[in-house]
Formats: structure tokens, sequence, C-alpha cells
């Protein structure tokens, strides 16, 4: 399995070394597209695989896109934690930071964000940086302290059993298919599968994340950054409305604590992963809105 799918996955993506480390970014578009920058943002235990058909088709319409793989995932670096990453917040803000600056993305760009632990983490990138956003959509992702924790971050936070439980192959595309109305094609299941098949640096990885992670402040952080007075950046919730890790009325009361700001927008159809389950309903809202 493993020699059949090592050289899937890897659309319009090169590796970039920004700093000690090596980022995996997908890539459509140009400098000179005339719409300006989107930057997609992935959550665990994922990857900017997801963003593949949104991406490309976005650049058909005239922007210039990149998707990076989060340190830890996909097909970027995997420190070993204590040995030049330790997968907190602070690390990922300062490595997404240099990151911004080897890609020269000017600001303000676009910014789309979407699921749990890393993507959270993009949410709250934007709280301490608005001044670089023109606008920002986010997709299914934990938006209020009500929202519900999935049981594989719970998992892997007991000790013994989350060490356990990292080291599952299947456990991406589990975690996709437990929050879809849809079973993932073999074709995508396997690139999911793929780093965890690798090695078991992307185990260790999200292990480290989701243990370092402060669920309560994080969720608190977002909610009240992103209400009224303090967030007057135009924002777009894109929801698949099949979500069963995330349930529509979080968007619903995420919306309402910012209405003149925050606008919802449900996708039919469409489950955690919205870019996965129906792209071209990603791509109608995002280009309405950007």
């Amino acid at each position: 399995m493993l020699y059949r799918t090592e050289d899937k996955g890897r659309e319009f993506g090169s590796t970039i070394k920004s700093g000690k480390l090596r980022w995996f970014v997908r890539e459509t578009g140009s400098k000179e597209s005339r719409r300006g920058t989107i930057v997609f943002v992935h959550g665990a235990p994922t990857q900017s695989f997801s963003y593949r058909t949104v991406m490309s088709q976005m650049s058909e319409a005239g922007f210039h896109c990149f998707a990076p793989d989060w340190i830890g995932f996909g097909f970027s670096d995997k420190p070993q934690p204590g040995y030049g990453f330790n997968y907190t917040e602070k690390e990922y803000h300062e490595a997404f930071d240099k990151l911004l600056d080897v890609l020269d993305v000017k600001s303000p760009f676009f910014l789309v964000v979407q699921g749990f632990l890393v993507g959270s983490y993009g949410l709250t990138w934007a709280l301490k940086n608005p001044s670089k956003i023109e606008k920002i959509a986010i997709l299914n992702s934990p938006l209020t302290v009500s929202s519900p924790v999935p049981g594989l971050f719970k998992q892997l936070r007991i000790p013994l059993f989350g060490e356990f439980t990292c080291q599952n192959a299947i456990l991406a595309e589990r975690f996709i298919e437990g929050g879809s109305p849809y079973v993932l094609k073999n074709e995508k299941a396997d690139v999911y599968r793929l780093p965890y098949l690798s090695s078991g640096g992307p185990g260790f990885a999200l292990l480290e994340t989701a243990k370092k992670i402060n669920f309560g402040n994080t969720l608190s952080e977002i909610a009240s950054g992103f209400s009224s007075g303090s967030w007057d950046k135009p924002a777009l919730l894109a929801w698949g409305i099949g979500d069963k890790y995330l349930p529509q009325s979080i968007a619903e009361e995420f919306e309402k604590q910012n209405p003149q700001n925050v606008k919802l927008r449900l996708i039919e159809g469409a489950g955690h992963l919205p870019q996965e389950d129906w792209p071209e309903k990603v791509v109608a809202a995002l280009r309405a809105f950007f």
C-alpha cells in the first residue's frame, strides 16, 4: 500500500524551507493574480490536501492561493518534541509568521480556516494579526466555549492510551468519515493515511498538539476575540450542516455575537470538512464573499 500511494496527494505542492523547518505548501495561481492572495489553513488530524479542489477553482477565479501543511502534519516536517519544536500555540504562530515571510505573502490577504487544534491556532493567529487580514472565512471549526471536543482528542490526552491511539494508521480517515455524511473513496483515504503509515512522527506530533492545547482558554479567546466591539473585519461562516462533531447551533451562536461583521452561509450536503465533502459549494461561497 505504501508503495502504491507514496507519490499521491502532492498536487500543486512543493517543499519550502523556513528557518530550520521544511513546510509542504500547495500553491495555485500567481503573484499577478488580479483578485489577491488566499491562505488556506487546515485543522487536525488532516492536511492541506483537503483544499486541493477549492484552491484550484479559486485560482481559476483569479486568486493566488497557498495551502500549507502545518508542521507535524501531512508532508511537512514532524520534529521530535524537544528538538526544535514543541507543538505549542506560540511556536505554531511564530512558524506561521516566518512561512508567510518566506512565501512573500503581502498583507492584507484573505484567510480561510477550518478544523480543530491547529485550525484553532489559525484563528488565534488572526486575532493577534488583524491588520494582516482583509477578510476571513471560517469553515467548520470550534468557535464558542460550548463547542464539544471530539472523543479522539480526549483519548489523546489520556496517559499511555494516547500514545497507543496516535499510532493508528487510519486515524485521520476515520476522523474525517466520523464527521461527514460520506465515506472517503480509497484514493482519498490513501493520502490521509499515508503520513501515519510512513512513520510514527505524525502521530506523536498530533499527540503533542492535543496535549498542549488548553481547549477552554482557546475557545474563550476565539469567542470573545471575534465578538462585536473586538473584530471589525468581514467574516464568513461557510458551515457544513451535516457536521457530526460541531452542531449548526455553534455557528449560529457565533454569528449572533457579531452580526454586523459575521455572516453565516449553510452548506447542505457537507459535514465537518465541507472543502472535501462538497468543494464546489465552498468555492461558490468564497467567490461571493471575497
